[in-house]
């Protein structure tokens, strides 16, 4: 079901309760003759009573349908994706991408 995504400002730091995250770049994977949008995020945990790690993932929130067709109030770029939903596609789309980006995880909105 197609959908629309709402690109997020990249390099802008989110507090979160254990430390805080940002996305870094956004990037398109060409898969099957088709485009699927993918964002790179980092993650830092640095204020849990547990110790201090990180980790760098990915997004996916999908097979592109129609690329930054129009802004939100805000100034953001939106998109209309086609989600990845079926298991064995997205172990193979997360295969391809930890190749080549080197995250630990990769996240499929839906």
């Amino acid at each position: 079901m197609e959908k629309d995504y709402i690109h997020q400002e990249l390099n802008q730091e989110i507090t979160a309760i254990g430390g805080h995250y940002n996305l870094v770049k956004e990037n398109i994977l060409s898969f099957d003759n088709r485009n699927i949008l993918y964002i790179l995020g980092c993650a830092i945990i640095d204020t849990s009573c547990c110790g201090k790690t990180g980790l760098f993932y990915g997004i996916v929130p999908g097979f592109i349908v129609k690329f930054k067709y129009k802004t939100t109030e805000e100034g953001l770029f939106v998109s209309i994706v086609d989600p990845v939903c079926d298991n064995s596609l997205q172990e193979k789309v997360k295969e391809l991408i930890k190749k080549k980006e080197k995250v630990h995880q990769v996240i499929f909105l839906e």
